[in-house]
């Protein structure tokens, strides 16, 4: 099976990726993005793609301050544990991320939890719907 990884993916028209469509979790970038495959509809070629939760905010890894950066860490954490390396979710709500080669997407788990959802009721994260983001330090 090849596997490529295509920066821009997401042209709604006509698109599967358009609907609910299975990722497997590959990597844990931070507490709101991750890396996952997704089997084209030819089902000979794997797809790779950087996927952001859409609607939520973490901390940064490389935080303005100490706290953000022990609360990034966290955040990273369970994401792994709410969607473990080799885990499938499903994405829906598909966009292009203002980042090329990552996708703005709600991402829920086997259970059918969004997990951005999950994030923000565990605290971890919060609301975030674009725009300027507040510091994790205040």
């Amino acid at each position: 099976m090849m596997k490529k990884f295509v920066p821009f993916i997401v042209f709604c028209f006509g698109c599967q990726i358009c609907l609910a469509t299975p990722v497997r979790v590959t990597y844990i970038i931070d507490g709101d993005t991750f890396v996952g495959d997704i089997l084209l509809a030819d089902k000979a070629e794997v797809m790779s793609v950087k996927v952001r939760l859409r609607n939520v905010d973490t901390p940064e890894l490389h935080g303005a301050c100490e706290s953000e950066t022990r609360r990034a860490e966290y955040a990273k954490q369970r994401l792994g544990e709410l969607i473990p390396v080799g885990s499938t979710v499903e994405i829906k709500n598909v966009k292009n991320d203002k980042y090329a080669g990552r996708i703005d997407a709600n991402v829920y788990d086997s259970a059918n939890r969004d997990i951005g959802q999950v994030l923000i009721k565990e605290k971890v994260g919060r609301a975030y719907n674009g725009g300027k983001r507040k510091s994790w330090c205040e």
